[in-house]
Parts: C-alpha cells; structure tokens; sequence
C-alpha cells in the first residue's frame, strides 16, 4: 500500500509541470507598475460613465461610444481596430420623461420609460387602476374595465428590509463554497416555458390595447426609490402598442394603496421618446496585439459596452469595459510582443440576450442546429440556442485558445471561474500566485452563467469569468438608476485590468494553448428523476 502511494506521488509530481505555465515575473513587475503608477482605468470609465452615459444597444450613445473606444484603441497603439456589424433591428432612447400624481395631492413620481416602448405623444392624464397580470388567464378578470385607464399590472405587496447588508466583500468560507461542483441538470422543456413567457408580454401588450387602456405600469422591483426601464422583449425589430413606465415601488404602492382607500389617483404621464431606424445593425468592437506566430492563433478578452437606460452603465457594465480597455493600454504601452495574438472585444446587444457575443460566436467559431431551424431573434435566441444540435465547428474554431470575460461590476478580482475545466486550475494558480498579496487567489470549479463567455462555452471553447468582489451591484446598484460612477472603486479596477493584463500576457506567449473542455454533445437521459424545473 505504501509503495502504492508512492508511485502515485511521483507519477503526480511528474505531471504537474506538464499542467503548470511559467509565469515572467518580471513581465509582471512592469505591468504592475504600468497599471499603478499610470493607469487610466478610472479615467476610461468616467468619460463612458459621465459624458456618454447610458448606451442601450443602437442607440445614439451607443453609437457614441463605439466612436470613441476605436479612437482610444487607435490612440494607444492597437492594432486591426474595427467593428463588425449583426442583425438586431431599432435604435430607441429617451428624450425627456415626466409621470406624476396630480389628485388627491401633486407628486413628482420616480418612474421611468420602459425601453422600447412608444411616446405618450404629449401628456396623458387618467386614473390608475390596479390590475395584477402575470398570466394570460388573468385577462378574464379584468376584462371590460380597464378602458380609459393607467393599468397597474404588477402585485403591489408590501415591501421588504434587507436581511444582509449592501454592500458587501467574499470571505474566505465565501469563496470556499464556490469551489463545489455541480451536476449538471437536462431540462429540455426550459426553453418552451421561457419562449411562453415572452410570448405572453406580446399577448398582454394586444390585451391592454384591445381593452382601451391609455398606458401601463410596472413596480421596480427593487425598494429604495430605484427604477430600471429595462425592456428585454421588444427591442428587436418589434414595438410595444402601449406606452408603459416602470415606477419606484414606494411611489407604486402609494398608488395602489390610493386606488383601494377610495378615488382612484389620477397620473399624468409624458414621455418623450425617440426610435432610429437608419442602421438596423448592433456593432461589437474589437482591437489588437499582433502575434508573432500567425499558426498559434489567439487569445480574446471582452466585456460588454451596451447597458440598459435607467443610470450611466458604470457598474454594468463600463466598469468591465474599462477595465479590458487598460488592459489593452497596458500591454501596449510595455511594447508587448506575444506569440499568440490578443484580441479584445467590447461586446453590443448583452443586454438583450448576449446577441453580440452569440453573432461572433456564429461567424468565427461554430453554429448549432440544423440548416432548416427557424430562424430566432431578441431574447428568443439567448433562451433556444444552447437547446439547439448538432454543434458545427467553424475553420477558425480551434483558433480562439482561450477567452477571458469581465462583467460582474467594479468589485476587486478574488480569483477566477474555471467553469468546471479542472485541467486548467493549476495553470491558473501558478498565474495568480503574484497576486495573492492583492486578494486574488482563489481558484473555483463552478460555472458561471448570464454573460458573454456563455456561448463560447456552449461550443467547447475555454471561456471564463473572473470572480469579483459583489460590492453592492446586486444589491442596488445592477440596471437601476443609481448604476453612476460613483459606485466605481477606483483602487479594485486597478487591480484588476493588471490581472488581466497578466493572464492574457501568459496565455498569449504559454508553449501550449489551455486545455479545452469536451465538445458539448446532446445529453441522454437514463435517470428518469434528472430533469429539473427551471422557472428562471
């Protein structure tokens, strides 16, 4: 037995080497001190932050901000800076927005224009009327009486307090219970639930105007005085016939309460919006570092530069898009010269599906389905496409050697998502040890999901997603009006675009490109209590 344990010691010691990638610490010295000493990351945010501002997907800003980081790539010595164009359908944005109680007492509402819905076309006044839906067989209950009305469509409920604070950093037992797999679960009936779903938006959306109801509003669902105007179902070619807002739930429920004491209030709305219809295409952003080695193929690093309208988009995601960007400035500043080339990408239509992460996926690397699928757009597309065989690789697939992705806010990097890709987590240690006195350490096998690395992970490409410190981007600040530079910690993104900088130096120049995950192939199920009911 000991001699067993022995053999089995050495044979691991053996290996290990094979699995490690040497890391050039005096490379990291210098982009350490690049990244202190003259960093701009805050910089890069501000202007994203402050002077753009919001950038929803083929808007005005948007189309600002693609401008301006293909400048700021050129200016800082990148190579091959261009864009590339997908199918996503109308530009829209708010011009000036108004929603206020006018009886029983005047109140200027917090509230907000849902996104894509159309104007009011001047003001409107009518009063509210309460009416939960969150079904098509609640339409039945309400029918005939919402005629002239502002319909309050969601359960008003009583409110909340936190049960842990807002603002908040991982601790070590944190961290720890990431580092736990998970099975897998096969839920081939998931995506019909979801598409009902959406398909149900559409259907209440027919219903309110057949019923002849002026306007609609949701609550946020958050407290605090926080609105988001997110509008994920028609934002791609389609177009709500009602005018909708989304209004804090402090003032939502102030209404509801109103409505039921007695009168119902009555509200004035008047939003000024604007659709562009002049370019149907959504654009992603990319730039380089040539490689020396054209066979060796690539490395890719992105986060997304689209956000929903409600705040500036620092937090979600310029934060991210800072950061990859002085992670470019970086490399390029210290003369870089990498065998692999490093590519970066700011990402458009994350919001609405992942849509332009998906369409790179599309072009460069590999499709799934068969030729005759119908054809899906917006969200339907993020919920059907993992669903969808066989997978088909694209020449350029085994290019891509690996894809680092940031967008969980401006929190400090604690670590890194291996994503259930146990063949890399002693390549990754050996690339975060220089960073441990920084607070990045941690090595997890959990997946991550919700993000631009998804899909390439859907077709067997190393793709991974940093862990961050949550501050309090889920908490508050995540799509919501408070989403300014000011939840931006300066000292954390720092930190973090030198982290990247490093791991894309060393994946760039390593002799071997990261182990690759398995070719997803279709699941077969032979448990028959493995399925799982996914509502999300």
């Amino acid at each position: 037995m000991r001699r067993s344990l022995l053999l089995a010691t050495a044979l691991l010691s053996l290996s290990a080497p094979a699995l490690s990638q040497v890391v050039d610490r005096n490379q990291v010295n210098r982009i350490i001190d690049e990244g202190t000493t003259r960093s701009q990351v805050m910089l890069t945010a501000q202007h994203l932050s402050d002077v753009i501002g919001a950038r929803l997907t083929n808007s005005p800003s948007m189309r600002q901000a693609e401008n301006w980081t293909q400048a700021k790539f050129t200016e800082w010595g990148l190579k091959n800076v261009h864009k590339e164009g997908y199918d996503f359908g109308r530009g829209w944005w708010i011009n000036s927005s108004s929603v206020r109680m006018v009886t029983p007492r005047p109140i200027v509402l917090t509230a907000i224009p849902i996104a894509w819905t159309p104007s009011t076309n001047g003001t409107i006044s009518a009063p509210v009327f309460v009416a939960p839906m969150s079904k098509e067989r609640d339409f039945d209950k309400w029918r005939g009486k919402l005629k002239g009305k502002i319909v309050m469509i969601t359960q008003p409920g009583t409110g909340s307090e936190p049960s842990e604070p807002a603002f908040k950093r991982y601790t070590s037992e944190e961290l720890a219970k990431l580092d736990q797999y998970q099975q897998p679960t096969y839920d081939p009936e998931a995506t019909d639930r979801r598409l009902k779903r959406m398909d149900y938006a559409k259907k209440l959306d027919a219903f309110l105007k057949a019923e002849g109801a002026v306007a609609y509003a949701t609550m946020s669902r958050l407290d605090y005085k926080l609105v988001h105007g997110e509008g994920y179902l028609f934002g791609v070619g389609e177009t709500q016939a009602m005018p909708g807002v989304e209004i804090a739930a402090e003032d939502y429920r102030r209404l509801a309460r109103l409505a039921k004491a007695g009168t119902a209030p009555t509200v004035e709305i008047n939003n000024d919006v604007r659709f562009d219809d002049s370019d149907a295409k959504a654009y992603n952003i990319f730039a380089e570092i040539p490689g020396t080695d054209p066979k060796a193929g690539y490395v890719m690093a992105g986060a997304h530069l689209d956000s929903w309208v409600a705040g500036d988009g620092a937090a979600d995601n310029g934060a991210g898009t800072a950061m990859i960007m002085e992670a470019a400035r970086i490399l390029s500043a210290n003369g870089i010269r990498p065998k692999r080339t490093i590519r970066f990408a700011l990402w458009s239509g994350e919001e609405q599906g992942l849509l332009g992460s998906l369409a790179y996926v599309e072009s460069h690397l590999a499709t799934r389905g068969k030729p005759g699928d119908p054809v899906l757009t917006g969200v339907a597309r993020y919920y059907g496409w993992q669903s969808r065989w066989p997978i088909t690789a694209r020449p350029g697939w085994g290019d891509l050697a690996a894809y680092f992705n940031l967008d969980n806010g401006a929190g400090r990097i604690r670590g890194i998502y291996v994503e259930n890709n146990q063949a890399v987590a002693p390549i990754f240690r050996d690339w975060l040890a220089p960073f441990s006195g920084m607070g990045a350490k941690d090595v997890v096998i959990r997946k991550t999901g919700g993000t631009d690395h998804v899909f390439m992970q859907a077709v067997g490409v190393p793709g991974f997603q940093f862990i961050q410190d949550p501050l309090d981007y889920g908490s508050r600040v995540h799509h919501t009006s408070i989403d300014t530079f000011d939840h931006l910690k300066g000292d954390d993104m720092r930190q973090g675009s030198i982290i990247l900088a490093s791991f894309l130096a060393n994946a760039a120049n390593a002799d071997k490109a990261l182990p690759r995950p398995p070719m997803p192939t279709e699941p077969v199920v032979t448990d028959p209590f493995a399925y799982t009911v996914d509502d999300d």
